[in-house]
């Protein structure tokens, strides 16, 4: 996707090698007009499978997966990172590790949100080593539920987290595909 593509070269800010900042405009300030093209671009290449909702983990994703949504007529449903007292106490729970934040944490639905007849994109900002996806493909096999793919704004493909979903079996479309980050230069894949 060009347009995302070039907002990332302009805005982007590689921090070492790894990690890249995108704050000022998918991930704490929000380019709503950017994240409708987004959302256009999902619905496009996923046009070709049946969803009955999208599923995302708070908080980053979930801009993107209702912006998404609107195109693909279904409900959002976002995993929780944090217990609460309003949570229903019946969920479904998986452990995973963020690569930001160097450390695991458990994410949670309810079970009243993911059935048995659910047919589940997986929508996400970030795809680095691929544990957030796996956690949210973990809960949507408790709930009996199918995975019929993940959306991802913005893959490192320098990163396993790729290889090991698409190895893995899962449809996996990616809008930016982060080729390597050196010297503050962002390089994509074709």
């Amino acid at each position: 996707m060009e347009l995302l593509k070039e907002r990332i070269r302009t805005h982007g800010k590689s921090v070492g090698e790894e990690i890249i900042k995108v704050d000022s405009f998918l991930n704490h300030q929000i380019d709503v007009v950017l994240l409708n093209e987004v959302g256009k671009e999902f619905k496009r290449r996923f046009h070709d499978i049946q969803i009955t909702k999208i599923l995302t983990v708070e908080a980053s994703g979930i801009g993107i997966a209702c912006i998404a949504a609107q195109y693909f007529q279904v409900p959002v449903v976002f995993a929780k990172k944090t217990e609460s007292r309003n949570l229903d106490a019946e969920t479904y729970e998986s452990e995973v590790y963020s690569f930001t934040k160097e450390k695991k944490y458990k994410i949670r639905v309810s079970k009243k949100y993911i059935s048995v007849e659910d047919r589940i994109l997986i929508i996400d900002d970030f795809l680095a080593n691929g544990k957030a996806v796996l956690g949210l493909k973990d809960i949507v096999e408790q709930a009996g539920a199918a995975v019929m793919g993940t959306g991802i704004v913005i893959e490192k493909g320098f990163q396993q987290g790729g290889q090991v979903l698409r190895s893995a079996g899962i449809r996996v479309e990616s809008l930016a595909i982060i080729k390597s980050m050196k010297n503050g230069f962002i390089e994509f894949e074709s």
